[in-house]
């Protein structure tokens, strides 16, 4: 009795420590993955204003009609954030697009979008958007050459066009500001430019 007793407590260690040992080897592959897999940043189109060009200054009217100056330096960087009320994806990104523009110091957020006007006062008052500047502009989204939505700009103080892209993620938004503090057009561009200088090295 006793035997079978410390053969079976001695086939539980043993299983014990191979399920121990693949833990740990399963936590290896996962960081190396996570070393491999890129981070993911907002779709940079070919089409559309280059990045570090300078934004073309435009004064939209905004839902009141009162103008708004997007694209003069200024003492914020703007991020403007191209949405439509009938799009989903725009209306679900909302809420994240306006809690990294609060984490961030000194930048601005405007809306911008086309339309009839009465339809984007709806659309503010039943998604709570009273108090944000949301302009109203076929121009401003001709001027930019926005083809899809959602769509993001980033101007920076001085005026110029710092990072742009499709947005579908908050990461997505995220990166744009990254992009703007490692001095790229995008993630993707940075994780390139390095992929090349390792082939290199």
């Amino acid at each position: 009795m006793n035997e079978t007793l410390l053969a079976s407590h001695l086939l539980l260690w043993v299983v014990v420590l191979v399920l121990a040992g693949v833990v740990v080897a399963l936590v290896r592959q996962i960081g190396i993955l996570h070393e491999r897999v890129a981070p993911v940043g907002a779709l940079a189109v070919a089409d559309g204003i280059e990045v570090g060009a300078e934004a073309p200054v435009l004064r939209p009217p905004d839902l009141t009609g009162r103008p708004v100056e997007i694209g003069r330096a200024s003492a914020q960087s703007t991020l403007l954030f191209f949405l439509s009320p009938t799009c989903p994806v725009c209306k679900t990104l909302l809420p994240s697009v306006r809690r990294v523009v609060a984490a961030q110091t000194e930048v601005r957020l405007v809306l911008a979008s086309d339309g009839p006007v009465e339809e984007h006062r709806a659309f503010v008052a039943a998604a709570g958007l009273e108090g944000l500047s949301y302009v109203v502009s076929t121009e401003l989204g001709l001027a930019y050459r926005v083809a899809k939505l959602p769509y993001a700009v980033l101007i920076d103080r001085a005026g110029i066009v710092r990072a742009r892209g499709l947005v579908n993620t908050r990461e997505h938004v995220e990166s744009l500001f990254e992009a703007e503090a490692r001095g790229v057009g995008s993630v993707q561009e940075f994780l390139a430019d390095r992929a090349s200088r390792e082939r290199v090295v």
